[in-house]
């Protein structure tokens, strides 16, 4: 076994263009990936395995806000970056002061994203790094 632990990003989107896309974003960055269509397919997985989720926030049935509350539930501290196509006031409004690393509008520059992960994974308490 070896003593380098690679952080695992879970990325949760209805659209498997921006799934397909993070990923290989996060995999040149030496992330270990896992995506999902949904957040109920999240749910069913270990979520205590995963170091930082990114969420779309329009997604039909369980949106991104909600998601975000559910894995909070088991992970209250893990990194949760929302991604979004609408840009309305009211979710702005849902994310103020709800502890979230960041929200990035689609589309978004992918190099931030990642930078923005990077950080917050180092800036975790007890969290793997890559």
């Amino acid at each position: 076994m070896t003593d380098h632990v690679r952080a695992v990003i879970a990325v949760v989107d209805d659209d498997p263009r921006v799934l397909e896309s993070l990923e290989n974003l996060f995999q040149s960055g030496g992330y270990d990936v896992q995506t999902y269509s949904s957040g109920a397919s999240l749910l069913e997985s270990d979520v205590t395995i995963i170091d930082c989720l990114i969420t779309d926030v329009g997604m039909p049935g369980m949106d991104g806000f909600e998601l975000r509350e559910r894995v909070r539930e088991e992970r209250p501290a893990l990194p949760v970056f929302m991604i979004s196509g609408r840009h309305d006031l009211t979710s702005g409004r849902r994310l103020a002061g709800q502890g979230d690393i960041g929200f990035f509008s689609k589309p978004f520059d992918g190099r931030a994203l990642l930078a923005a992960v990077d950080k917050a994974l180092r800036d975790a308490k007890g969290g793997r790094t890559k």
